[in-house]
C-alpha cells in the first residue's frame, strides 16, 4: 500500500505518447500536434522539481518477465516504419540509470515478482518521442521497464505497487502508451470507439474512488468498445503500473483531445499530488 502523500513525493503519470517520431515531423503529421506537445511540456513545469531519474514503462517493450534496462548509455531503437530517412538518425542521448535499475530489481524481487535485466536495450519511440518534448536537453536519466507478456492487469498493478517507494526517492514513474490504440481503425471510424472507451477510462481512473478504480481496471475489457479501442492492450497496460504505484491516491486528467489526428479521443493522466501539494488533486 502507498503511504499518505508526502510533500516531496512525486506523482505518477500515464501519457498518450503520439505516433512514431512525431516531434521531429510535426508538419507531416495529420492534424495539429500542438495540444499533445503542450501537455507534455507542462509536466516538468507542474512538477516544479527535476527528477533524479525517470522509470518509463513503454507499450513498445514486452518480455516474458518484467525486464529492467541497465544500459548506462542506451542507444536508439527505431521501432517504426515508413517515415523520412532522417528520423532513423534521431538521437536522444539521455543517460541510463543503472543504480536505479538495481533498485527496481530489488523492489520487484522483494515483492516476489520475477525480474530480468537487459544491458543492451535501447530507447524505443514510446520513450524518446515524449521525453524529447518533456526534457529536450536529454539531461534526466531514463531507464525502461518492460511489460510482461500476457498483459495481465493484476500483474502490472502489482509491479506498480512494488515500485511505489521510488516516488520518495526522486524517481518519476511514467507509463507511456495511448488511451486508444487500434492502428487498423485510425481515422474517421475511430471516433465512436475511442470516445466510448475514453469516456469510460476517464470515469474509471478519475471519477471513482481509488479502490473502485483498481477493480474497474482489472475488468477493463468489459468496458464499452474496449476491444475496438485496444485489440491488444500493450498501449493500455502501462497505465496499470502508474496506477499501482499510486493506488490509494486520486487521479486527474491532464490532457484531453477529442479529435487527435482528426478523429481519435486521446487522454493522459496524473496520479497523486504534485510535490509540496499533499492532498491536492491538481
Amino acid at each position: 500500500m502507498t503511504a499518505p502523500n508526502q510533500p516531496d513525493r512525486l506523482p505518477t503519470y500515464f501519457v498518450s505518447h503520439g505516433g512514431g517520431p512525431w516531434p521531429w515531423i510535426k508538419d507531416l503529421m495529420p492534424g495539429d500536434m500542438g495540444k499533445l506537445e503542450k501537455s507534455l511540456q507542462d509536466i516538468p513545469r507542474e512538477l516544479g522539481v527535476t527528477p533524479r531519474a525517470i522509470l518509463a514503462v513503454s507499450g513498445h517493450w514486452e518480455e516474458s518477465e518484467f525486464t529492467v534496462q541497465t544500459n548506462p548509455h542506451p542507444p536508439m531503437l527505431y521501432d517504426y516504419g515508413g517515415f523520412p530517412d532522417f528520423t532513423y538518425r534521431i538521437q536522444y542521448p539521455a543517460p541510463g540509470a543503472p543504480d536505479v535499475a538495481a533498485r527496481v530489481g530489488q523492489l520487484l524481487d522483494e515483492a516476489g515478482i520475477p525480474t530480468r535485466y537487459d544491458a543492451q536495450r535501447g530507447y524505443d519511440h514510446g520513450v524518446f518521442a515524449p521525453f524529447f518534448v518533456m526534457y529536450p536537453d536529454a539531461d534526466v536519466p531514463i531507464l525502461q521497464l518492460s511489460l510482461r507478456s500476457g498483459y495481465d492487469p493484476a500483474a502490472h498493478l502489482a509491479a506498480g505497487r512494488a515500485l511505489a517507494p521510488l516516488r520518495d526517492e526522486g524517481v518519476l514513474i511514467v507509463g507511456s502508451g495511448f488511451s486508444y490504440h487500434n492502428l487498423r481503425n485510425f481515422g474517421p471510424r475511430a471516433a465512436h470507439d475511442s470516445k466510448a472507451f475514453g469516456d469510460w477510462l476517464t470515469e474509471a481512473v478519475v471519477e471513482v474512488s481509488p479502490q473502485e478504480r483498481t477493480q474497474r481496471l482489472l475488468r477493463w475489457d468489459t468496458a464499452p468498445s474496449a476491444r475496438a479501442a485496444h485489440p491488444a492492450e500493450d498501449h493500455l497496460v502501462p497505465l496499470m503500473v502508474a496506477v499501482g504505484a499510486a493506488e490509494d491516491e486520486a487521479g486527474v486528467r491532464i490532457y484531453h483531445e477529442p479529435d487527435f489526428m482528426g478523429s481519435v479521443d486521446s487522454s493522459s493522466y496524473r496520479f497523486g499530488a504534485l510535490p509540496g501539494r499533499a492532498g491536492a488533486r491538481a
